[in-house]
């Protein structure tokens, strides 16, 4: 049997992670562990979660010279929690006979070492279309054996660098693609649906309130508009049903584990909470309301546009600009004031035209699927080579 340890670097990143073993494992006799740099909630269910784990106050948000989100991780115990990680990581060498780090270069430089061949690294994150590979970068993704990263622009000039890369595909667009719970319709009786995508680190709860007081204040001028809201497995049902009953929403308890509660607005369901997977929502949905990360993408990929507030104050601003540079014309940022955002909403869903063009943009720039059963096939030919 061969071992196979995936090192990633971000919750979206443990689903990338995830997606990629499931079509590794059909490939041959084959194990696949996990190691997450961040987050500690099990989310993977074809990779055997190992060594140390533990959430930080930024969920992982650090990049891009966020010097608040890293100092509050720090306060939290990250350098001690890195060494610990640094320790499992140098334990098992020899224990493993492929290492896949997905993430940013960070997670390829830890799994640099379990001094492990082939080392592969699958890059989620940069692209030259908002924040290329600088040369430190280029130099450390240098040292594997092979580089797969998000799009074909951002691959050429890493190989106009001489560093061999490749891209064979976003595996974000392979991401949930399951039919899981057809039996269960979250959007059932809203004629225009909208999901809303909080996200799935600690800045979920705020986010869902303000997310939840967008659709509030079109549903209570428009009948037809009505959402359902991701809530995470990492995250708990019962505290945005506190959360969001001290923000004054009517909440009203479901017996079922996949619908736990709704909020209703003048006596009627303006949202529906939403436990299942939540690709379900994207089936219907006609727009997404979303401060997610790697969620957004994935709606993107299946050309449903996203709108996301701009919340005066909120360290997740960088982070927005960065994603509408990835995502360009198919995710919209609008003021983060309710009645500001639903006007700004309301216009977008009267509008077909843009609604088709955002579309159009998503798909784009998402590409095709099919990248994580090649990125599968490849780190499978290293393991046989």
């Amino acid at each position: 049997m061969k071992r196979v340890l995936f090192v990633s670097n971000g919750h979206g990143e443990i689903a990338i992670a995830d997606r990629i073993g499931a079509e590794l494992l059909p490939l041959g006799d084959v194990a696949c562990d996990h190691l997450a740099l961040v987050g500690e909630a099990r989310e993977a269910v074809a990779l055997s979660d190992v060594g140390p784990r533990r959430s930080m106050p930024s969920g992982g948000i650090v990049a891009m010279g966020n010097v608040r989100n890293f100092a509050r991780d720090v306060r939290a115990g990250l350098l001690g929690h890195t060494l610990a990680q640094w320790r499992f990581l140098r334990s098992v060498r020899g224990r493993y006979d492929a290492v896949v780090a997905v993430g940013d270069t960070f997670a390829l430089i830890m799994a640099g070492v379990t001094r492990t061949r082939p080392t592969i690294f699958v890059g989620t994150a940069k692209s030259v279309r908002v924040a290329p590979y600088g040369p430190f970068e280029e130099r450390v993704i240098r040292s594997a054996d092979a580089a797969f990263v998000r799009d074909e622009e951002t691959a050429a000039r890493l190989r106009e660098h001489g560093v061999p890369a490749s891209a064979p595909g976003n595996v974000i667009v392979d991401l949930y693609q399951t039919r899981d719970c057809e039996d269960v319709d979250p959007m059932d009786g809203f004629a225009t649906p909208v999901a809303i995508f909080p996200g799935s680190r600690a800045t979920a709860y705020d986010d869902a309130i303000a997310l939840a007081g967008v659709v509030r204040k079109l549903a209570d001028s428009d009948l037809n508009v009505g959402a359902a809201c991701s809530i995470a497995p990492s995250l708990d049902a019962q505290v945005f049903i506190d959360r969001f009953a001290r923000a004054g929403w009517e909440v009203v308890a479901r017996p079922d584990v996949r619908v736990p509660f709704e909020l209703r607005s003048r006596g009627r369901t303006a949202v529906r909470a939403w436990t299942g997977p939540f690709d379900r929502l994207l089936d219907g949905a006609v727009l997404v309301l979303g401060q997610a990360g790697t969620a957004n993408e994935a709606a993107a990929a299946r050309g449903v546009p996203i709108v996301a507030l701009a919340i005066e104050g909120r360290d997740g601003g960088w982070y927005r600009r960065r994603q509408q540079g990835l995502l360009d014309g198919a995710l919209a940022i609008v003021d983060g004031d309710p009645a500001t955002a639903a006007s700004t909403v309301r216009t977008l869903l009267n509008d077909s035209a843009r609604l088709e063009m955002m579309s159009r943009i998503g798909r784009e720039r998402m590409g095709p699927s099919g990248g994580a059963r090649r990125i599968a096939r490849e780190v499978f030919a290293l393991l046989r080579a």
